[in-house]
């Protein structure tokens, strides 16, 4: 497995090694093992997501107060641009963000640690996401940083406004957000 640095430390994308043939193709999608040389992080995965939207829907960007998740993130079908924000105050990255796309074509897998706003806008007529956590999902401690929020400034790759929940438009700006003092 290729492990790609992002811009921001910690943020990692996963490139698998994938074995195919004119039968198909095969490859590793999770190995603890390797999981934990690239990350240095020993964490057990409590729960696994699974996610459809059609082209042009913007999820998030969203994280959880109090029970932080940490999420590996993949697309397999179709394509996103996922993004993630870094919601850690003490960390030099503070306000930044990252984006890659995922695609199944590109078997790609994106680190999400604990302490980051995570997002995807779908690109292609449709797709599915799954991703694993650390922590459960908690809706009492769920929280949405604006997708537009200039102070924040993520390059969407937008062809039309997109679709949005109710939660994602209610989203706030990182200035009035709850974030993380200490993970």
């Amino acid at each position: 497995m290729n492990v790609v640095h992002t811009a921001i430390p910690g943020v990692l994308v996963f490139e698998p090694v994938v074995h195919g043939d004119d039968r198909g193709f095969f490859f590793e999608s999770y190995r603890e093992e390797a999981f934990r040389r690239a990350t240095g992080c020993v964490r057990s995965f409590v729960q696994d997501n699974h996610s459809r939207s059609v082209r042009n829907v913007l999820r998030g960007l969203h994280y959880q107060v109090r029970q932080p998740q940490g999420k590996l993130v993949r697309v397999v079908s179709g394509e996103v641009f996922d993004v993630v924000v870094d919601l850690r105050r003490s960390s030099p990255t503070f306000g930044r963000w990252v984006g890659t796309t995922l695609s199944a074509q590109n078997k790609r897998q994106l680190w999400v640690p604990e302490g980051f706003a995570h997002g995807f806008l779908v690109t292609s007529d449709a797709a599915e996401t799954i991703y694993k956590t650390t922590d459960y999902y908690a809706p009492q401690n769920e929280r949405s940083l604006l997708w537009n929020d200039p102070d924040v400034g993520i390059a969407w790759p937008l062809e039309a406004p997109p679709t949005l929940s109710a939660k994602d438009l209610a989203g706030k700006r990182l200035a009035d957000c709850e974030v993380f003092d200490t993970l």
